[in-house]
This record gives structure tokens, C-alpha cells and sequence, in this order.
């Protein structure tokens, strides 16, 4: 199991401020160079950890107990801001499949598969991982039954914590009247209207809109049946 990762999708271009104009990227090959993001998300990050020590909504707790001391918080930070921070950017992405198809590897799985799961005995769980510092290697790791499921219960997110965070032009409030313009400003045919029906994988499946936000589609994958009842039930399809 990996630490959360944070994950961006960066759109090639953008609506002008006063919304008139789309305005694209100087080269189609990138955005930006990676040292340049790093070091911007380094002094962003920090700009904020400042801040939220100094409104007192950071809490340390055991072996972080003494960064609670501004002498040693401010330490850290410093310490933080002579580094060279660690990021990653990918190619631009080949079309719409391909951005869902990325987005659906981090949003709509668990911390581990029970492919990777090789036993559960004596208290123990034992499982594989990639070794990304010894040329990516896959190797089995034994730890505890309490302390796998800690390191499980790390990727849940805490209450009013949200996955999926959109902004710009695809923010819930204004989505549809922005992307509307988007399309017009880049001479694009309008948004076709909602199927029944999408691909997942190779295979089509029903779909519904979410009843509590109103825009996101729930996919059928399985159905689950009480043990009370013998057989599953029959499924009749019409002609």
C-alpha cells in the first residue's frame, strides 16, 4: 500500500478573465517544466502550512509533539524550503477515454486488491508491494493484523473531506454555462445529449444519474443478495 498521492488534471487552456476568449497553452507538448512546478507547489504548500500553524489548526500528537513549538515548526519549514521537492507530470493526454480512464485508476478503487492479498494467518497479513527504490520490484511484506489495517484505514478521508475537487471552468456552480462557451470559443460541436448507456473497459453498462448531486452516473457492478434467499432472483428482459 502507497501514502495518498495528490493527483491534478490541468486543462491546455482557459477562459480569458473576462470570459471572451480561450486562451491556450504556448506549446502543446506541455504545460510547464517540472522544476518550475515543484518549486511553485514547494512555496505554496509551506505558504499555507505558516499560516494554518499560526491560526493554531495544526495539532502534533506523539512523536510530533515538539513541532507544536514555533522555534521547531519554523525550523522544519525552513529546513523543507532548501530541498528540491519531488513531482511528477505526464504527457498530454490523447482524448477524453484516456483522461477517465487515468482518473478511474485513483477514484474508483480501494488501498489494496485482494489480488495482492497472499495470506491472512496467525494475526498476520502478508501482501505484495512495489519497491519504487529498487527498480520498481514487486515483494511480499508480513506486518500485523492491526497495523495493516492502520495503514488501510489511512486512505479513508476524514468527514467533509471530498476525492474529486473541480475547478475553473468545470466547478460545480457554473459547469454547464462555461463549458457551453469553452465549446463555442473552440468552434466544437455541442455537448451530445446523456445515454443510457457507457463503456467501462470493453463492456457497456446501465447507467443513472446520482440522486444526490444531480450530475455524476452510478454504474451498475454487482449485485449483492441477502443470505436468506436461496437463488438469486430471476432477471427478465424485455424484447
Amino acid at each position: 500500500m502507497h501514502h495518498p498521492h495528490l493527483h491534478c488534471v490541468v486543462p491546455g487552456g482557459g477562459l480569458s478573465p473576462e470570459g471572451k476568449r480561450w486562451i491556450s497553452c504556448r506549446k502543446s507538448s506541455f504545460l510547464l517544466p517540472r522544476q518550475v512546478l515543484s518549486r511553485r507547489f514547494r512555496n505554496v504548500f509551506l505558504i499555507y502550512l505558516r499560516t494554518a500553524f499560526e491560526e493554531g489548526r495544526l495539532k502534533f500528537h506523539g512523536e510530533m509533539a515538539a513541532l507544536a513549538r514555533p522555534g521547531t515548526f519554523a525550523a522544519l519549514c525552513n529546513r523543507m524550503m532548501r530541498i528540491e521537492w519531488v513531482v511528477h507530470a505526464k504527457a498530454p493526454f490523447g482524448g477524453p477515454a484516456q483522461v477517465l480512464k487515468y482518473l478511474a485508476r485513483y477514484t474508483h478503487r480501494v488501498a489494496i486488491s485482494n489480488s495482492r492479498i497472499l495470506s491472512i494467518a496467525d494475526g498476520k497479513v502478508t501482501f505484495l508491494w512495489k519497491d519504487y527504490a529498487d527498480a520498481s520490484k514487486v515483494k511480499p511484506m508480513t506486518l500485523e493484523a492491526v497495523e495493516f489495517i492502520r495503514r488501510f484505514l489511512l486512505h479513508i478521508l476524514p468527514a467533509g473531506f471530498v476525492r474529486i475537487r473541480q475547478f475553473g471552468f468545470l466547478a460545480n456552480r457554473a459547469r454547464r454555462e462555461k463549458l457551453a462557451l469553452c465549446r463555442v470559443l473552440l468552434s466544437e460541436p455541442s455537448a451530445p445529449p446523456r445515454s443510457t448507456l457507457t463503456e467501462v473497459g470493453d463492456r457497456k453498462t446501465d447507467e443513472k444519474l446520482c440522486p444526490v448531486c444531480g450530475t455524476g452516473h452510478m454504474i451498475l457492478i454487482r449485485l449483492l443478495y441477502t443470505e436468506r434467499l436461496a437463488t438469486p432472483p430471476l432477471r427478465v428482459d424485455s424484447s
